[in-house]
């Protein structure tokens, strides 16, 4: 019998269904509104058991978080993917279900993934936040995030802006 609350670790192919379901609720929680609601369906319904299927067997690095043995979120991370960041880590996607945002379970799960991260000797962190996602941008900033760049995105034919963050080296 386990006492603990929060469980990270690597999600597997089990957890599909699991990661299929907080993709949907944390997105139509943070998007709806800023994207279009046709737009903002699509994203949502490309997420689904086989994107998540194949994207674990592609090798796509994806934490999940569950408190209470309920899935609450998951990271996706990785090499950075974002040129003249000087970072060598990212984290693609961070999302929680949003009855669980607010409570600090975020920023353990970001905590982990950077410990992860530098695990491999990727060092610095960068992070990619849609700029009208305020709930997602004060939440890098009070992680300690630096706004380093912005870059943009079309959807749809709405050009949307981008905030980069960034974390230098541990200890640096």
């Amino acid at each position: 019998m386990t006492t603990d609350l929060i469980d990270l670790r690597a999600a597997t192919t089990a957890d599909c269904e699991a990661l299929a379901g907080i993709h949907c609720e944390a997105w139509l929680g943070a998007y709806r509104g800023v994207l279009h609601g046709v737009d903002l369906q699509k994203m949502i319904s490309r997420r689904g058991l086989g994107w998540w299927r194949g994207a674990l067997a592609r090798g796509v690095d994806i934490k999940i978080l569950s408190i209470a043995d309920i899935p609450a979120g998951y990271a996706t991370y990785g090499s950075c993917r974002l040129r003249n960041t000087g970072m060598d880590g990212e984290i693609y996607e961070l999302y929680l279900k949003p009855e669980y945002q607010g409570l600090g379970f975020g920023r353990v799960l970001f905590d982990n993934v950077r410990e992860t991260l530098a695990a491999k000797n990727l060092a610095g962190l960068a992070v990619q936040v849609l700029s009208d996602n305020e709930p997602a941008r004060a939440f890098y900033k009070a992680l300690g995030g630096r706004l380093a760049a912005k870059s943009g995105y079309r959807l749809g034919g709405k050009r949307l802006e981008l905030s980069i963050y960034t974390w230098p080296v541990t200890g640096a």
